[in-house]
């Protein structure tokens, strides 16, 4: 195994680890820049919702930037809509892809943060240009590598 597959295990094992360790957390996407699912975790995986809540993510981040150069309120650092049955976080990581988080109402926000907020110093930092690309190629539909 190369470094390349070894850092594409080891960020999707973060992935898996934020949905199965955080209570209250239903699933976990990771998104490119571009709004490209590259791994995802948890109650219903890519083919039932990932996608979904990946594109949902991405336009909730792009929406905040866009919001905060209009009012000239600097970087954004988190996206949270409370809803009556549950919570969606998103979490800008600095090479544009974002990190976002699907929650039952019970899950404690401040423990979600704070777990999303350690897994962007964690993988942040190794999500490259071919990293990414490879995430995503391990991510689609019919290749079963890596998953």
């Amino acid at each position: 195994m190369n470094a390349q597959d070894t850092a594409v295990v080891h960020v999707k094992w973060l992935v898996d680890g934020l949905a199965q360790d955080v209570p209250g957390v239903r699933q976990v996407v990771l998104v490119s820049s571009d709004g490209l699912l590259l791994a995802s975790a948890g109650e219903g995986g890519a083919g039932s919702g990932g996608e979904r809540l990946g594109a949902i993510v991405s336009g909730l981040v792009s929406l905040a930037q866009g919001a905060a150069r209009v009012m000239g309120m600097g970087e954004v650092r988190q996206e949270i809509i409370t809803m009556a049955e549950g919570h969606v976080v998103a979490m800008s990581i600095s090479d544009g892809s974002c990190l976002g988080v699907h929650a039952s109402a019970t899950g404690d926000l401040a423990v979600i943060a704070y777990q999303m907020t350690a897994f962007v110093r964690r993988a942040g930092h190794v999500l490259t240009p071919a990293l990414r690309a490879e995430l995503h190629r391990s991510h689609e539909p019919g290749n079963a590598a890596g998953r």
